[in-house]
């Protein structure tokens, strides 16, 4: 029922191509429901056929808007990224995943490592080699690492 950001529709307009006559504007009418009541059957279904005829261009008109939503929240996640930088041979700590079940956690360290960056994948993704040179069997993301300074 209420319009939502990213599309400036209700999904109820976008699935039927009108909006949707609650039960209590039945029993109290709303001005809608009166305009809609005087007229004449014939008219009414002239106009339904209007409104489901331009239901293709709403729809489109909601993926531009869900598309400008997008880039606007791109942008603004953007705004806080880090570059990192980082070459294979650098000691990097890894940031230790938090249990959400055990509430004792939260006194454990937040960093573990250090440990050697093995290999760069793609630029996002990283294989790290713990101290004595045995590979991490599972690739690392680089927003879960940084520098470690000795």
């Amino acid at each position: 029922m209420s319009v939502r950001t990213s599309t400036r529709a209700t999904p109820y307009s976008l699935t039927y191509g009108m909006e949707v006559v609650l039960p209590i504007e039945l029993k109290i009418p709303s001005l809608r429901i009166l305009m809609e009541s005087d007229l004449p059957e014939s008219e009414w279904a002239r106009i339904r056929h209007q409104e489901l005829c331009m239901m293709d261009e709403k729809r489109l008109k909601a993926a531009y808007h869900v598309q400008g939503y997008q880039r606007r929240l791109e942008r603004a996640f953007n705004k806080k990224v880090r570059i990192r930088e980082l070459r294979e041979g650098d000691m990097v700590l890894r940031e230790c995943q938090a249990s959400i079940f055990d509430p004792w956690e939260k006194y454990r360290p937040n960093w573990s490592g250090p440990y050697i960056v093995d290999e760069i994948l793609l630029e996002k993704a990283v294989r790290l080699l713990d101290q004595n040179g045995k590979r991490i069997s599972e690739p690392t993301n680089l927003d879960q690492l940084k520098m470690y300074y000795s």
